[in-house]
């Protein structure tokens, strides 16, 4: 037998703060061989942080995170283990993103990747050069100062893997296990065992089974090691890094560590017998005859033995369940962690969020109570950072420490219904109600009188003074009116945001946060500038489906029972006046429901359709309840007024990555903001084919009816049928 004993990790890293990520590298490393692991895999980029952004283009990163690595290597963290450690480093005038091998205080080896990540939200080609010489390992020449502190002028750099005495082994990194010919697949023909992925990936609702399916794949039917790491939290941008780091041996999960979590550092440890990687490959007629003739790959020697023979005290590991989370444990714990990171390295005090009491705000509220949740049960486990972090914001003093999320989020976070004359009182008490529940501090306010003043300097202004509709005005001034309101709770949460804690006596200042969701983003349905403007949005990448369903389950899961009655309530923004006849609805102001927008958001970001292409997927997918014209009609409202609104997303406050349809303008959803919302040339071909459609319609019709006129059935009843006025007789 050939134990091996192998250690990968989840680290929080924080893009540009060398001192945070070292901490957490040395940290992972301590724990590693604590465990008695002989390697230890990190992500990607952790020294300097995966999301650096355009700070990789300065010289300065790269040369800290050079600094860095000899310091881990000079202060003998490698000795006796194998790290990968991820970081850029430049090549003649090339910059590249590399996994670099060290052991025992020297590097063996530096990988740069092969295929770099350049769509969703990364752009990788624009900081970094994808490697393309396959051929044969280089000598790299170190920097001067690195070279004579570490004693080593040249290490090898290039595609290829590391031949110890007892076993192979080659890193692989994030995206290339995604393309269609991963470097693998290769690598194992030429008898590399262990597989070390350093990634960078980011959490998207529903997507971790893709990821571990790449992983059971790669090794399932070629056997293998597959050890994988990646970052964990909020590293500085929009996207929560979620973990999972794990290791698989021939398409079985042996380790796994959280997909959500506050703890900086997590490492998780395998035992492996390599053996058993010989032994099916050995078993599989295709794989030995592939690697007969196999292309070599270079390599690097190492006389270093990394496994141990048979030891009856050593037990291996074995296959475990894969452990999911229900999308509505995402929502709840994704989220909630981003917060939280996000909170303790603002340098915030909190969070001030306007409560409507509807299904928006009030996520958004059952978020932040669930964060506290998870920051008094992470004290309670022994997560010293996380109590540190806890004391400092919650400011307790004299030893104390949270023991009772609704008592922190008392000292932590502030609730605000801002009520106007068109508020119902059910919404001012459902938000009193989850406000209790949470814990969080809440507020009463009532706008009437900033909107008459301002609406008075307006009539003194121009002579005139606008009205809803519903008493007799028109749409200008009815948006207007509901324009007036939402401005002045954006101010308003603002103003209470940093003057709030200076009332009770409290330092610092407070983030305003977001409520709007991914498919009125979509559809434009907010007033630009509104309270829906704020510092972050956690649920700005997250449809109202699956908020309507996780306010389902955290009305049970997280005990605020009061979530209930808020989901069944019907979505309204609350801003004309309530009248007998009248009540102000989302879906019916949009002119399509939530469902129809999640449809469309998809068909035009997931599926890249255009008007046309969408047109001709909804007759498919609508066919059977609605006519080509209303297709046709549905999918011109919804371009005119997602074009109409583009602009928006210019100013939309920075949201939490969720979904994969999201119309984030930043970096994820790349399009204009001015558009023809005529859309001329397209919906003039979709006219076109509605009446080709019609015109096939009328021919079936006509040939039906002939049918039934030559072969009449029941006395001839058949033609009755026909002839009954209904044009889709017959179909």
């Amino acid at each position: 037998m050939r134990l091996l004993k192998v250690a990968t990790c989840n680290l929080n890293q924080w893009a540009m703060d060398f001192d945070c990520n070292m901490k957490n590298i040395k940290e992972s490393i301590s724990r590693a061989k604590a465990e008695g692991a002989v390697i230890r895999l990190g992500p990607e980029l952790e020294i300097t942080g995966y999301g650096c952004e355009d700070h990789f283009l300065e010289l300065d990163t790269v040369s800290h995170a050079w600094e860095c690595l000899v310091d881990i290597l000079l202060g003998g963290w490698t000795d006796g283990i194998l790290c990968s450690i991820g970081m850029p480093v430049i090549k003649g005038s090339e910059r590249y993103n590399c996994q670099v091998l060290c052991l025992n205080r020297k590097i063996i080896m530096i990988r740069p990747k092969m295929w770099l990540a350049n769509d969703g939200n990364y752009r990788e080609l624009r900081w970094f050069t994808a490697w393309k010489q396959k051929e044969q390992l280089e000598d790299f020449q170190l920097p001067c100062g690195i070279a004579e502190a570490l004693l080593q002028k040249t290490v090898p750099f290039g595609y290829g893997y590391i031949q110890f005495l007892d076993t192979a082994v080659a890193p692989e990194v994030c995206e290339e296990l995604f393309t269609p010919m991963p470097p693998h697949a290769e690598l194992a023909l030429n008898g590399v065992e262990v597989f070390m992925n350093a990634s960078g990936s980011h959490h998207q609702l529903r997507k971790l089974d893709l990821r571990l399916r790449a992983f059971i794949g790669a090794t399932h039917t070629r056997g293998g090691v597959y050890m994988y790491s990646n970052h964990q939290g909020c590293d500085g941008g929009r996207l929560y890094y979620d973990g999972c780091s794990c290791v698989i041996v021939n398409g079985d999960l042996v380790a796994q560590s959280s997909q959500f979590s506050l703890k900086d550092v997590e490492v998780v440890v395998a035992q492996i017998d390599l053996d058993a990687v010989a032994s099916l490959r050995g078993s599989i007629s295709s794989f030995q005859e592939q690697a007969s003739c196999k292309q070599k790959v270079s390599s690097v020697a190492v006389p270093f033995k990394l496994c141990q023979s048979f030891n009856s005290q050593m037990s291996l590991s074995s296959p475990l369940k894969i452990k999911y989370h229900s999308a509505e444990e995402e929502i709840a714990f994704g989220p909630g962690c981003w917060l939280w990171d996000y909170l303790r390295r603002s340098g915030a005090s909190g969070f001030l969020l306007p409560l409507s009491g509807g299904a928006d705000s009030s996520s958004v509220a059952a978020i932040v109570g669930c964060m506290c949740q998870l920051v008094v049960k992470e004290i309670a486990n022994g997560d010293e950072q996380v109590k540190a972090d806890a004391i400092r914001i919650g400011h307790y003093t004299n030893g104390q420490f949270p023991t009772d999320s609704t008592e922190f989020a008392k000292r932590i976070f502030y609730t605000v219904f801002m009520g106007s004359e068109n508020s119902s009182d059910a919404t001012k008490m459902r938000a009193k109600v989850l406000a209790d529940e949470i814990g969080s501090w809440h507020l009463d306010v009532s706008i009437d009188g900033v909107v008459s003043a301002l609406l008075s300097l307006f009539q003194t202004l121009t002579g005139k003074r606008p009205r809803y509709k519903v008493d007799g005005g028109s749409n200008i001034e009815n948006l207007g009116l509901q324009n007036i309101q939402a401005r002045i709770r954006m101010v308003l949460a603002f103003m209470l945001a940093s003057l709030l804690p200076w009332v009770h006596n409290k330092p610092g200042f407070y983030l305003v946060l977001g409520s709007s969701n991914v498919d009125e983003g979509l559809r434009g349905y907010l007033t630009k500038y509104d309270c829906s403007s704020a510092d972050i949005n956690p649920i700005g990448s997250i449809s109202k489906q699956d908020l309507r369903a996780f306010l389902r389950w955290a009305a049970t899961h997280l005990g605020y029972s009061s979530l209930a009655e808020i989901e069944a309530a019907p979505p309204t923004a609350e801003l004309e006046p309530i009248r007998s006849n009248y009540s102000q609805l989302d879906e019916v102001d949009m002119g399509m429901t939530y469902e129809e927008l999640s449809v469309y958001g998809r068909l035009r970001k997931i599926f890249r359709c255009g008007p046309v292409s969408m047109f001709k997927n909804l007759c498919y997918k609508w066919g059977e309840r609605l006519t080509p014209s209303e297709v046709a009609d549905k999918v011109k409202h919804f371009f005119k007024y997602y074009s109409i609104n583009r602009h928006k997303m210019t100013v939309l406050t920075p949201s939490y990555h969720a979904e994969s349809y999201s119309p984030e303008d930043n970096r994820f959803d790349l399009r204009q903001f001015l558009y023809n919302a005529r859309w001329p040339y397209q919906f003039h071909k979709i006219d076109e084919l509605v009446h080709e459609l019609d015109n096939d319609k009328v021919a079936i019709t006509k040939s039906t009816d002939q049918e039934k006129v030559d072969v009449p059935s029941n006395g001839g009843m058949g033609v009755v049928a026909a002839g009954s006025g209904n044009p889709r007789a017959g179909l």
